[in-house]
């Protein structure tokens, strides 16, 4: 069985205060699960513009496969503010080429072969993109093996409660954070109960094969309709956390199709992202230690 991993959305750049770099949730995502042998695509677009010819010849540097055509429409930036602790807010351009992300024949032959997708909130601002989305997830074959993963990275006001249900309905895997589970909560009429039970509660409504739920320095968990894996937030020096949480993703991800179980898996994905944290930028290359803990 082919195990094609899909990193599907936003492809832009971060404009951070030591210069531009790229990034996009799906393209990190991919990268990272790249990093452990997996075949990683991503699907996005980009404009006939020179931040587009950069973005297709950085991910192709990467080794990425690509499914990301140039269109007439900006190439998508987010100007990138640091604080004091190295947490990134965001401004996102609006009306940009991965707004408008087209659904073609090709994409479609893609998503029988994928294995796992991870796809978010904020490219489905728009319809174009949310409707190619969701006729991605649709097309995918449901033999019950496929990882659709809604990595929900709640951003500005570019999400919706209509947005949000539909994306739970088409996944399979949720990743969320604890400030993402307070709005999510409020938006769905349920904010007074225990962060663990919020978390079981979607489980059930959603029949989630996993929930992962992380919170930064407190720790990060997943469930699972037998159970729940916490795993401390190892301490290290943060240089900035951009990208973190796709790293996360991307590892958690590969080990799973690697046949690892939950509770390795989810240690390999907070050893991944603890390094993350300590690197500049969203996607450092991993240590070769890392990366061979995977196939121990």
């Amino acid at each position: 069985m082919k195990q094609i991993v899909v990193g599907m959305g936003e492809a832009l750049w971060d404009i951070l205060p030591d210069g531009r770099k790229i990034g996009g949730a799906p393209a990190n995502f991919a990268y990272h699960a790249s990093q452990f042998g997996l075949d990683s695509c991503v699907v996005s677009a980009v404009g006939n513009d020179e931040l587009g010819d950069e973005t297709l010849k950085n991910l192709t540097s990467k080794g990425l496969n690509l499914m990301v055509p140039q269109i007439p429409y900006p190439t998508g930036t987010v100007q990138v503010t640091l604080d004091s602790n190295g947490v990134p807010a965001y401004d996102i351009k609006e009306g940009v080429a991965w707004d408008n992300i087209p659904f073609t024949p090709e994409l479609e032959a893609l998503a029988k072969d994928t294995q796992a997708v991870c796809f978010g909130s904020l490219a489905q601002r728009s319809v174009v993109s949310r409707e190619t989305i969701h006729k991605f997830l649709d097309a995918m074959p449901n033999d019950g093996n496929r990882l659709k993963i809604f990595d929900i990275n709640l951003r500005q006001s570019f999400y919706t409660k209509e947005i949000i249900c539909e994306s739970m309905k088409r996944c399979n895997i949720l990743k969320i954070n604890d400030e993402e589970l307070v709005i999510i909560s409020r938006m769905f009429g349920y904010p007074g109960i225990d962060l663990k039970d919020k978390c079981w509660l979607l489980v059930g409504k959603y029949k989630l094969n996993m929930l992962i739920l992380t919170c930064g320095v407190n720790g990060s968990y997943v469930f699972t309709p037998g159970g729940m894996s916490f795993v401390d937030t190892p301490k290290v020096e943060v240089a900035d956390t951009v990208g973190a949480g796709d790293s996360f993703t991307g590892s958690f991800c590969a080990a799973i199709l690697k046949g690892k179980p939950v509770h390795i898996a989810h240690e390999l994905a907070v050893k991944v992202s603890a390094f993350v944290c300590t690197r500049n930028g969203a996607m450092p290359r991993l240590t070769q230690d890392i990366i061979d803990s995977v196939n121990r």
